[in-house]
């Protein structure tokens, strides 16, 4: 039994590049909340945020970059070869995190939580939660990886590797073990199982008999959250007319990875195939607007990463009424973020479809924002990662919620 009343947790670990944030997010596709506990770490480091302070008196002024942000590559090399300065570190670092993780879990609405950590099982969040997941790849497919994806040298690549703690150790504990090696529909299969075993074990326990209290029903679901029609149909829209249309939005399933595929490439001429979009599942999800007759009128990609959201994807049909499209996925988006526990959202648009769309954003409280505009650190480097990649983008902002790691 796991640390958590009335949530089943599950611990996701793994050695570096082995590709757990992959199995997270295909966890968070099957409505699981997520946490990135190594994420969190960075953001505790952040300047006014918790550890920030107690790292510089610890390690010194001269760990700080040009803009006071602790250089994370600097602190790394200090205490990559020196155990007695890591623990050093954790010790500040790892309460500030253990307290965010509790809170997060503790406000989930959702029944399973999932919180990767490297250092799951080094330390005591190991022995907190329900189950223990080990995602394992070759030396190989880490070294692919940490190479192609990260631009990382090769020797710093195998060395990297080498001193992880053994995988074996991590195999020998674990309660499912993920093979991941680079067929993201294999690897989607194991998640599905494993996740459909703990769907089943919790399905038995809530047949026990029911308190003498009174239950209030639930709320039903937003019709974002409800699990898709597996089966539902989905073909692009033409180029008829604009009219009146009912829109509904769902969350698009690996297994509409070929309708996404097709209905990118009609609107955006694009040349993408279904094993594309099988790969950014592992990233992103989707967003599907459709009309009553199940015709896509709109396709977002999106992300919370980090608490951070953020739609890097949106494509629109042609000649269909854009604005109630528009404001019921902005609706949706929202309602899902907060769902995770979103701070803030960021859309990111480009210049030609912004200057359509703008006025309906800016009506449900988005602004637009540059990123020298965003105070606060965590937000500006996610965004900035966005913007080196998709330059000339609109940035429209809204801020969702109360921040976790909130300054001191």
């Amino acid at each position: 039994m796991g640390r958590w009343a009335n949530k089943y947790v599950i611990g996701l670990t793994g050695n570096i590049a082995t590709g757990k944030s992959v199995v997270r997010q295909m966890l968070q596709h099957l409505e699981a909340y997520t946490i990135d506990a190594d994420s969190l770490s960075h953001r505790a480091m952040a300047p006014g945020a918790p550890a920030y302070k107690p790292i510089i008196d610890t390690f010194g002024q001269f760990i700080l970059d040009a803009d006071k942000n602790i250089n994370r590559a600097m602190l790394g090399g200090i205490v990559f070869n020196n155990p007695e300065a890591l623990a050093r570190l954790e010790a500040i670092v790892h309460p500030v995190v253990g307290a965010a993780i509790n809170a997060l879990v503790s406000r989930a609405q959702q029944r399973v939580v999932v919180v990767e950590a490297i250092k799951l099982l080094e330390g005591d969040l190991g022995q907190a939660v329900d189950e223990v997941w080990v995602v394992d790849a070759s030396p190989e497919s880490q070294l692919k990886r940490l190479v192609e994806r990260r631009k990382m040298p090769e020797a710093e690549a195998r060395q990297r590797i080498a001193v992880q703690n053994a995988q074996s150790d991590k195999l020998s504990k674990a309660t499912v073990v993920i093979k991941n090696d680079g067929n993201i529909e294999e690897t989607w299969k194991q998640v599905q199982a494993a996740f459909a075993n703990i769907q089943r074990k919790l399905q038995g326990l809530s047949a026990a008999p029911p308190p003498a209290a009174p239950v209030v029903p639930a709320a039903p679901a937003a019709p974002v959250q409800a699990p898709p029609k597996q089966t539902q149909r989905l073909t692009p829209l033409d180029a008829a007319p604009a009219v009146s249309i009912n829109v509904s939005v769902k969350r698009g399933m690996p297994t509409n990875a070929e309708a996404i595929a097709n209905f990118i490439n009609s609107v955006a001429n694009r040349n993408i195939n279904r094993m594309d979009i099988m790969m950014a599942f592992g990233q992103k999800s989707y967003l599907l607007a459709q009309d009553q007759t199940d015709r896509v009128l709109a396709v977002m990609g999106w992300q919370v990463e980090n608490l951070i959201t953020r739609v890097d994807e949106f494509y629109l049909a042609s000649s269909i009424p854009a604005k109630p499209v528009v404001e019921n996925l902005i609706v949706s988006i929202e309602a899902a973020s907060k769902d995770l526990q979103s701070e803030v959202a960021f859309f990111f648009l480009p210049q030609a479809i912004a200057v359509q769309l703008v006025d309906s954003f800016e009506q449900k409280g988005y602004e637009v924002m540059s990123v020298e505009q965003i105070k606060i650190p965590a937000w500006r480097e996610a965004v900035q990662e966005i913007v080196s990649q998709q330059k000339g983008s609109v940035i429209l902002a809204k801020k969702l919620g109360d921040r976790v790691l909130k300054p001191i």
